[in-house]
């Protein structure tokens, strides 16, 4: 066997870095929940990354498997209706996007996703970079989840899938359906290929691909946390199949390193990208180099004296060209003409919610909260975005115009709970500034308005605002009249992790009362450092 896997592990930091020779196993932090991936790449390799709870799915360009770039957002069918964060008892009840499954076939790029009350839904497109067709219910089916399509050598199509316990009553195995060639409907009800039961309880997320005659399916086990990375292998597609656990921590830092796609060098090489639990900062992708030996994949570094991979902190770059860094879009000033694509709604947007001011800007406007809706926590007009790294500051200058004093408008955190430092008028007209709290997702009784931490009284018409997270230490807010001295505001706070998201960081204008005309709120360039 060639030497190919490192003698010792490197000490590794959670940030994207673009070396010469080296690369960082970390390649994106932020919340990539369920990746999907293009296997060949020659040139660009496109990846197709979900975000539970939101109505939207983010499209990426790696033309160097360590730049990425975002380039579209896919938007959710109107006709499903608004999905908000957490709002229940149990996360796997609003999930969104459970996975979603990107492929190149026939010179097309299609994208295979599932709702776990909806069914499967499909969209393709001719130019990546372009539009894409409106979502195709493939199958309406209760608790069909991970969908990955699959067209064989003889043009036959299949797609493979799990299943959600919550909707079916079924969990831990694998379906597979004859689906038409176009993709837009399966042929019959399936058949059951893989039972992980006894040896991978908790499989999901299936991939399939065909290499040296072998169909092989790639398939997390285990549980997000603290799981590992299957692969299963047959002659024939419908089984039996052999098992073999390819990835897991061992005695790495990476917990549940698993959930990922397959990506093939045009040099030859293969590399594995999957995602790693963080909590509160997220799902971060992990980029593994990846061996076939005995026609099993080996990814990662080898454990000493076993045949199973474990996760590499430092490792040789890609054998692709050079090209320009990037990182996925964080900071905006609201110049472009529509929001950038790090943005995302806590629901289906609404075309009154916001408008960008000519020249630099947004205008966020204070629209009453929807009359079932309390706390800021199940607040639909949060404009959102992931946390950046693991530890960073958001910065934001506001000016509230506000025309009564229910109003608000600010900075706010969303995770399990919601924070926020937030800006309203008092009776006498007089500018507040608050910092709220809201209960957690999972208490039932969420029906009074955020609690209120503290409060100081602004004696100016604009200021900035701060949000300063640490992931040992917590997050503080803190505010700013001229944008260098900063006052901390209310007390630390710990964020944990959402309903099967991680936390995010954002804005928001809102009323908490019906007025007959809508204050609002301009800010200035959001800056993440």
């Amino acid at each position: 066997m060639k030497r190919y896997f490192a003698d010792r592990p490197i000490q590794s930091k959670l940030l994207i870095c673009f070396l010469p020779i080296l690369v960082l196993s970390v390649v994106l932090t932020g919340f990539f929940s369920y990746l999907s991936s293009s296997r060949q790449l020659k040139e660009n390799a496109f990846y197709a990354l979900s975000d539970t709870t939101h109505q939207t799915a983010l499209f990426m360009n790696d033309k160097f498997m360590t730049i990425f770039e975002q380039l579209v957002r896919l938007e959710r069918n109107d006709a499903l209706g608004n999905i908000l964060s957490g709002e229940g008892q149990t996360a796997e009840q609003h999930r969104y996007d459970d996975l979603i499954e990107l492929h190149k076939q026939l010179d097309q790029f299609w994208i295979f996703y599932a709702t776990p009350d909806e069914g499967i839904f499909m969209t393709k497109t001719d130019d990546p970079y372009g539009a894409w067709e409106p979502p195709h219910l493939v199958k309406a089916a209760k608790g069909w989840i991970d969908p990955c399509p699959f067209w064989d050598e003889d043009g036959q199509a299949y797609l493979v899938h799990a299943y959600a316990h919550s909707r079916s009553g079924l969990k831990h195995i694998l379906n597979l359906c004859r689906m038409s060639p176009d993709g837009r409907r399966l042929l019959d009800e399936g058949t059951l290929i893989v039972d992980g039961t006894v040896k991978h309880p908790t499989l999901e997320g299936p991939k399939m691909y065909k290499r040296n005659g072998f169909y092989y399916i790639f398939a997390p086990a285990g549980g997000v946390p603290t799981g590992w990375q299957a692969v299963f292998r047959s002659k024939f597609i419908y089984g039996p199949y052999e098992d073999k656990i390819v990835l897991q921590q061992g005695e790495t830092p990476v917990n549940g390193p698993h959930q990922g796609g397959w990506v093939e060098l045009a040099s030859g090489e293969s590399w594995f990208i999957h995602f790693q639990d963080k909590g509160a900062y997220g799902r971060i992708a992990h980029l593994q180099p990846m061996e076939w030996l005995e026609d099993w994949p080996i990814m990662g570094r080898l454990a000493p004296g076993r045949d199973i991979g474990e996760p590499v902190e430092l490792w040789k770059k890609p054998d692709t060209v050079a090209g320009e860094v990037r990182i996925p879009q964080t900071s905006d000033d609201f110049r472009g003409p529509a929001l950038g694509l790090q943005w995302q709604w806590q629901a289906n947007p609404a075309s009154g919610w916001h408008s960008l001011i000519p020249g630099g800007g947004l205008s966020l406007y204070a629209t009453p909260l929807p009359q079932d809706c309390r706390t800021l926590y199940d607040t639909p007009q949060l404009l959102m975005q992931k946390l950046a790294a693991p530890a960073f500051s958001a910065t934001v200058q506001i000016t509230p115009r506000f025309s009564s004093c229910g109003e608000r408008a600010g900075l706010v955190v969303l995770g399990h709970r919601a924070f926020c430092l937030a800006l309203s008028l008092d009776q006498a007209g007089d500018l507040r500034l608050a910092q709220y709290e809201s209960g957690p997702a999972d208490d039932l009784s969420r029906e009074s308005l955020d609690s209120q931490v503290s409060e100081v009284r602004i004696p100016t018409e604009s200021l900035y605002l701060r949000a300063s997270f640490d992931e040992a230490n917590g997050c503080r807010f803190s505010f700013s009249l001229d944008g260098s001295d900063y006052t901390g505001v209310g007390s630390l706070f710990r964020i944990e992790e959402g309903q099967w998201v991680g936390a995010k960081v954002g804005l928001f204008a809102l009323s908490l009362t019906p007025v007959e005309e809508e204050g609002y709120a301009e800010f200035g360039q959001f800056i993440i450092s």
